[in-house]
């Protein structure tokens, strides 16, 4: 059996990665590798600027690199922090989630928006789809006005945002945030339109890798 695939949620809120652990209890196949949720404890307690995602990078490559056994490594936060550096410096497939969470939506919608946590990350959300090409297809991002913390538990305000993107033309939705991960059924039966939980497309994306011949 291959390695694990080490899911790493950046931040230090430990009750984040507790719920994206669950959230990808579908994911975790009989006879397949098993799929290993860490906390960066050095991390801050969310990721909520540059500054926060550029910290992050060393501490996140020790981790990794004291796990040479993983089979592949999911960086599960939306800002997609240090992914160019650690695939430079892994020999293992590195997902960041909102590169596969946004690939996964355009698989089901011409265009698609993303549910973001606050004003002050669309910025960095934008400069990441900019060098991703894919500006064109995106009909933008509505914040929820949450912290992280408070994302997993605020699913009116989650709703409002995406009901807000809909109107606005979005087929699918991204949720914009690892904390977010449970709200991604309720949401897709609210709206009715494809909800995208972002660590489920990376980790989706790491299985094909680690289990495809």
């Amino acid at each position: 059996m291959s390695g694990p695939i080490l899911v790493l949620n950046p931040n230090s809120n430990a009750e984040v990665t507790a719920g994206l652990d669950r959230a990808l209890a579908p994911f975790r196949l009989g006879g397949g590798p098993e799929i290993e949720c860490l906390t960066l404890a050095e991390g801050p307690f969310g990721v909520e600027s540059r500054r926060d995602g550029d910290a992050v990078i060393l501490p996140m490559l020790a981790l990794l690199r004291s796990r040479p056994e993983a089979a592949a490594v999911v960086v599960a936060c939306y800002s997609d922090p240090g992914v160019e550096t650690l695939r430079e410096q892994l020999a293992v497939p590195v997902f960041g989630i909102q590169e596969a969470g946004v690939l996964a939506a355009l698989a089901r919608a011409d265009r698609f928006g993303v549910i973001a946590l606050s004003e002050a990350s669309i910025a960095r959300h934008r400069r990441r789809l900019r060098g991703l090409g894919l500006l064109e297809r995106w009909v933008g991002e509505e914040a929820a006005a949450l912290s992280v913390a408070e994302s997993a538990h605020a699913p009116a305000t989650l709703e409002e945002a995406g009901r807000r993107l809909t109107a606005r033309g979005a087929g699918a939705l991204v949720l914009g945030c690892a904390g977010m991960a449970e709200a991604r059924g309720p949401l897709e039966a609210a709206l009715g339109v494809p909800v995208i939980e972002p660590t489920q497309a990376a980790v989706a994306l790491a299985l094909h890798a680690v289990l495809a011949p």
